[in-house]
């Protein structure tokens, strides 16, 4: 119960609803691409999305051609700024609610 009330509190902030939309927007935009310009699956492309924004890279997906992998360092650069704020934003909710 205590998951679900943290959750529903971080959804309730306008802040943080915006910062979960413009992450999801950045994780599709890497999926699409990865989907139709490199021909892979959509569960490959948004495990490869969410894989590199979130720095764990396990290499077993890498991009082969060159723009491919001129997206994906364009695509570290932008995202993976988003990805470590939102990351953040959900940790100082939990600890701020954690706190109550």
């Amino acid at each position: 119960m205590y998951l679900l009330n943290t959750i529903f509190s971080f959804l309730r902030n306008k802040e943080y609803r915006k910062l979960l939309g413009v992450t999801s927007v950045i994780i599709a935009v890497g999926t699409v691409f990865y989907h139709y310009i490199l021909g892979w699956s959509w569960i490959d492309a948004a495990y490869l999305s969410v894989i590199t924004l979130t720095t764990i890279g396990y290499g077993d997906f890498s991009p082969t051609t060159d723009l491919g992998k001129l997206f994906t360092i364009g695509y570290i650069i932008v995202g993976g700024g988003v990805i470590l704020g939102f990351i953040n934003a959900v940790y100082h909710h939990y600890k701020s609610q954690n706190k109550k």
